[in-house]
């Protein structure tokens, strides 16, 4: 059961020609897509890209970079959103202090919006941290000890430490096609030892194509290799990464109907 835990169908590059596609994927054994959302404005029509296509669900969130743009959005509109049946994630969100693009605090207040939704609600939170791992881990630390909700940390790239501390505090660690690239030696480490039950894949596509992809639009077709990779760095058949892999989107993913 293969699943691209994290792609942005609706982007530039991949909505031009969703259908084919997305049957690309299905014909390298992907059999399921989470459809992530960035924006509010374009919540309607990620999620109606979930409604034409039975193995594609939806997320409802805003990213940290266009969090100045969202300030002002109420836990009430994104929990309204949730409600529809395509909709089983919460994001993305989170920090992203590489770039900058939105005030740091305004960021962190949103981030914390989201996480208190997705306690209410009990759909995971995507969360996408860069350049941040003191303060995501803080916020993290904080709201889990208001009471415990789902996530996981998608296109895992910070350090094994941050790695460790968020899968103390019982989030999943999802891996992208950067993982197969050389430069990345420390993730290829920590990718072999992140527990079983707390592993998936994505692809972020349109982006960070993997390897033998690099340079090339990413695809949702191209997890199949990130999967690869990683089977070969814990030593698992891709067969074997497929199922567990699935089986945690299954737990984690639990409004998704597989």
């Amino acid at each position: 059961m293969l699943i691209d835990s994290h792609c942005h169908l609706n982007y530039k590059g991949l909505v031009e020609d969703q259908d084919a596609i997305l049957n690309r994927a299905r014909a390298r054994g992907v059999r399921g897509f989470v459809n992530i959302s960035t924006r509010q404005s374009e919540w309607d029509a990620v999620i109606a890209t979930a409604h034409r296509h039975t193995d594609v669900w939806a997320s409802v969130g805003i990213h940290p970079h266009e969090a100045d743009d969202h300030a002002d959005l109420g836990a009430a509109v994104l929990a309204e959103a949730t409600r529809d049946p395509r909709v089983v994630a919460i994001g993305e969100t989170g920090l992203d202090y590489y770039y900058d693009h939105s005030d740091r605090q305004v960021q962190q207040a949103l981030f914390r919006t989201h996480i208190g939704v997705a306690r209410d609600t009990g759909l995971p939170l995507v969360i996408h941290t860069r350049d941040a791992e003191d303060d995501t881990l803080a916020i993290l630390t904080d709201e889990m000890g208001k009471g415990a909700f789902p996530a996981l940390i998608h296109c895992f790239t910070a350090s094994a430490n941050f790695g460790q501390a968020v899968l103390d505090l019982g989030l999943t660690i999802s891996l992208s096609g950067i993982v197969t690239f050389k430069s990345a030696k420390d993730l290829a480490v920590f990718a072999a030892q992140i527990p079983e039950d707390r592993l998936l894949v994505e692809t972020d596509a349109p982006f960070l194509a993997p390897v033998p992809h690099r340079g090339k639009v990413c695809e949702p077709a191209f997890v199949s290799d990130t999967l690869a990779c990683v089977a070969g760095l814990r030593g698992v058949t891709v067969e074997a990464l497929a199922e567990t892999t699935g089986a945690n989107f299954r737990t984690l993913f639990a409004k998704a109907a597989l």
